[in-house]
């Protein structure tokens, strides 16, 4: 994700980002340019609009800009609230395992040095398993696992994230029966680990679910009607002047669709994605200062 200030103008203008915007953009631009020589070429030098009293209009597409404008209003918004919610399930997954870690290290004996170890190793697990899980795949170098005969366990899980909260579920339920936790202790932990899961599945749930087909689909065919129309009204009132307009309000039209895409699923590595890494690594810290 990046990290900015909305106030330096100069620099948010010139951002390496909007270079990045502009080479995914640049064959879809150049497209547009030369499909638009071509048409001013056939009107202008051609058809000869001036003899064959040929104009066109910009009323159609002043009418249809602003059904389109509509349009991608509801797509940004759509996208930015997937992005949001999912920040805001990840400061929850923050709060969740400071308060799970806290007062875990009031439960224990601070010479509990075993279970104290464990449980940080664990709780970080799975906030790491949890990041990678969104993205496709859990890195295995990047657990660390306590004990060794849990490993091959976890590494075979289709859901490792699953997994590793049943371990401490079952951790934690053994130190009830031993009577190192007493039951309303252990009523208090369950609440905490069953919002570890709680996190994790409303992930799953945007990740999974993304904007219907139909919309983005109409959405497309939209925006490349009226760009690829755009020449039509524009020739005989700004001759070749045409090219450049129609390349102003392509890339225009073309980033607004581009960011939707990138931020509508934000757990990727994408530069407009969460930093769920950085987020992964300050847990990690967090935890082991409150349980060592």
């Amino acid at each position: 994700m990046i990290q900015y200030n909305p106030k330096a103008w100069l620099s948010l203008i010139f951002h390496s980002y909007s270079r990045f915007v502009m080479r995914t953009l640049l064959p879809s631009l150049v497209f547009m340019a030369l499909f638009t020589l071509v048409v001013c070429y056939v009107i202008l030098e051609v058809i000869h609009p001036d003899k064959e009293e040929f104009t066109s209009t910009t009323a159609l597409h002043s009418l249809l800009g602003v059904v389109l404008g509509l349009f991608l209003v509801f797509r940004v918004n759509s996208a930015y609230d997937r992005w949001w919610e999912g920040r805001k399930l990840w400061g929850s997954m923050v709060n969740s395992t400071r308060n799970f870690a806290l007062k875990l290290s009031a439960y224990l004996p601070a010479a509990d040095g075993e279970n104290r170890n464990w449980f940080a190793a664990m709780i970080a697990n799975f906030v790491y398993a949890s990041k990678e899980h969104l993205r496709g795949g859990v890195l295995m170098e990047e657990l660390e696992i306590p004990e060794a005969t849990i490993k091959e366990k976890i590494r075979e899980a289709r859901h490792k994230p699953n997994i590793i909260a049943g371990l401490m579920y079952a951790r934690v339920n053994k130190l009830y029966r031993e009577g190192r936790l007493t039951g309303e202790q252990f009523f208090v932990l369950d609440k905490e680990l069953k919002e570890f899961i709680d996190i994790i599945g409303a992930c799953e749930r945007i990740k999974n679910t993304p904007i219907p087909y139909s919309y983005s689909m109409y959405i497309k065919k939209f925006v490349f009607t009226y760009v690829i129309t755009l020449p039509f009204g524009f020739v005989t009132t700004f001759k070749y002047l045409t090219i450049a307009a129609v390349l102003l309000i392509t890339f225009v039209l073309l980033s607004v669709e581009l960011i939707s895409e990138e931020i509508e699923d934000p757990f990727g590595k994408d530069v407009n994605d969460l930093p769920t890494d950085e987020l992964a690594g300050k847990i990690k810290e967090n935890i082991r200062e409150i349980l060592s």
